[in-house]
């Protein structure tokens, strides 16, 4: 009682290849800088720095979502020298220098 599926011909077959590689395209790497990482990056930069609070205003981040960019991004992608310092019971980010040494990443733990 089993009804056995009929065989698409080879040319059938390759057609769909083609249209399928075909159709994915690699997305070029922006380069435009109007990104929020670019805009986060622009006020970590700064020498004032920046608090969690002024980050989640211009980005419309959640607090936790921040924290998480610095560890992921800053931190361990772009691989930056991230320090942040405690004054009037604000804590103020900043990158400090170059990409951050092998040693001090050593001594962190990560």
């Amino acid at each position: 009682m089993s009804k056995s599926k009929r065989a698409r011909s080879r040319k059938v077959r390759a057609v769909s290849k083609v249209t399928k590689a075909t159709v994915r395209k690699s997305v070029a790497h922006r380069k435009g800088g109007n990104s929020k990482q670019d805009h986060v990056l622009h006020l970590l930069r700064r020498p004032s720095g920046a608090t969690i609070e002024k980050i989640t205003q211009a980005t419309g981040w959640q607090a936790h979502s921040v924290r998480g960019f610095f560890a992921g991004v800053v931190r361990k992608k772009l691989r930056l020298n991230l320090q942040s310092e405690k004054t009037d019971g604000q804590r103020i980010y900043r990158i400090a220098g170059g990409p951050a040494r092998a040693e001090s990443a050593a001594l962190s733990g990560t």
